[in-house]
């Protein structure tokens, strides 16, 4: 291993422990923990050894095979992808200490199968970051689409069927990007995104570029789950065993999202796609859309779990609305939200794996009073909350901050109408959780005084990483200035 191959061994270590779980965990579950825990410390500690390098060094390119662009397949790592990079190492650690408890509880006997997958998904989120490749995009976006589908259909109830219907909706994303490639290639003769970046300006072609751009934007949008294309993900989601949601539900839209503004950035360019003023200002009015539905939806929901399933929805509006507005403001607000609202569902999440596992329900209902009996799991999710809702000084507020200068500044009133509300509709939902959760009558008729004497949180597996992802969320937003100066500037294109 080499410093030069680092960020290669990132993505082959969590690849390499999947086939030692199937092999050996199928045999003793005791293999599990240090395989998943130990492959995914490592890419932890090379991801930020990686992302320091390339801060202080450049961009670090790296051809598989020697085999030189544009007939072989090209991995770079600039700021952007070694941050996400880093996101995606740190999130499925903390996420994999609370999913080894669940899947123990929920999927007892078939936890070597569900670890497997677990850690192809997590190694195919590295390969969708680090390619520079527009066809191995695709050939990774299905590896981690096949892999989703997997750890949706391991769930109970109707939880096969949520994924047939993910199924469904992902192949018809994975269609319409792959068309878009094609066209590209046709257009080009490269699917190397670099070298696509360089010959479409010399192009005298609008149409079947637009085409092109069209294809592969929608193909992403449905598989990030863009108001009205987000139909497959709450009960997808909803469904999923608790393990699993603990992690896609942090990573797999905003890793979509960091590939839509990767294409737009490093393939088709940003003077090609926001060319025309009513495209942007359609997708602007479309995200506007997607976060006032997506928290009026959230409003309607009983059960927890599903309510943070159409916050998510409502997320995805915040994250493509900033990108569309084609400023700079716009862009790094987007871009800082993938890290803050990956962190910030993590935290969420982690709370409701923590609420599964101690009393089996999320609904509204059963969460009266809990908070005498599971106070530290509450008080993390309460600074989740606070996150969510934009209160400084956890990281929500920043970017939240970010996306309203972007929208201010790009004279789109509608989007930041619709940030405000969306923050509004937030504190009205977690606030109503809140009170339930420290006033509600507990809700099997014990008294509050009884239930205090019998606290029961989560196992100290569930409960550290909770703990110290809401720690993250003030850290991460008290570190918003050097974040943005050092990684998320840098990738800003001149001029915006």
């Amino acid at each position: 291993m080499t410093a030069s191959s680092l960020h290669l061994f990132v993505l082959v270590v969590p690849l390499l422990s999947a086939l030692a779980v199937n092999l050996l965990g199928r045999n003793s579950r005791q293999w599990i923990a240090p395989l998943v825990l130990g492959s995914l410390t490592f890419s932890v500690f090379a991801s930020l050894i990686v992302l320091v390098r390339v801060i202080n060094q450049g961009t670090l390119r790296y051809t598989v095979g020697n085999w030189q662009p544009p007939f072989g397949i090209e991995l770079v790592v600039d700021p952007l992808s070694a941050l996400m990079m880093v996101l995606i190492a740190v999130v499925a650690l903390l996420a994999s200490f609370s999913s080894l408890k669940s899947v123990e509880q929920e999927l007892p006997g078939r936890e070597h199968l569900f670890f497997t997958l677990y850690l192809i998904l997590i190694a195919g989120l590295f390969g969708l970051v680090l390619t520079g490749d527009a066809f191995n995009l695709y050939v990774l976006l299905e590896i981690t689409s096949i892999t989703s589908y997997g750890l949706i259909a391991m769930g109970r109830g109707r939880a096969a069927l949520s994924s047939f219907n993910y199924i469904i909706m992902g192949s018809i994303g994975a269609c319409f990007y792959l068309l878009g490639v094609g066209y590209i290639y046709i257009l080009t003769g490269t699917l190397n995104m670099a070298d696509i970046a360089r010959i479409l300006p010399t192009l005298n072609a609008p149409v079947a570029t637009a085409t092109a751009i069209s294809f592969s934007l929608v193909g992403l949008w449905i598989k990030m789950a863009f108001f009205p294309l987000h139909t497959w993900l709450p009960n997808a989601y909803g469904h999923a065993p608790t393990g699993a949601t603990t992690m896609m539900a942090p990573l797999m839209t905003k890793v979509t999202v960091y590939l839509m503004v990767r294409v737009i950035l490093s393939m088709y360019t940003p003077e090609q796609v926001f060319t025309h003023a009513w495209i942007t200002s359609s997708v602007v009015w479309a995200a506007a859309l997607a976060i006032i539905c997506g928290s009026a939806m959230a409003l309607a929901q009983k059960d927890l779990r599903r309510m943070l399933t159409y916050v998510i929805v409502a997320e995805v509006g915040y994250m493509v609305g900033g990108v569309f507005l084609a400023n700079a403001n716009g862009l790094t607000g987007s871009i800082l939200h993938i890290v803050n609202d990956a962190l910030m569902t993590l935290c969420l999440f982690l709370v409701v794996a923590a609420i599964i596992y101690r009393q089996g329900s999320v609904s509204l209902v059963s969460l009266q009073g809990i908070f005498h009996r599971m106070p530290v799991t509450m008080a993390a999710f309460t600074l989740g909350a606070f996150a969510m809702i934009g209160v400084p000084p956890t990281c929500g507020f920043f970017s939240k901050w970010y996306l309203i200068l972007g929208g201010v500044e790009a004279g789109r009133w509608e989007f930041v109408i619709a940030l405000v509300i969306s923050s509004l509709v937030n504190a009205v939902l977690f606030f109503r959780i809140i009170e339930l959760a420290y006033f509600g009558s507990l809700a099997d008729g014990e008294h509050h005084e009884h239930a205090a004497s019998e606290r029961h949180e989560a196992p100290w597996w569930m409960l550290k990483p909770l703990v110290l992802t809401a720690i993250l969320l003030i850290v991460v937003g008290l570190s918003t200035g050097p974040l943005v100066d050092n990684v998320i500037r840098l990738m800003i294109p001149v001029g915006f």
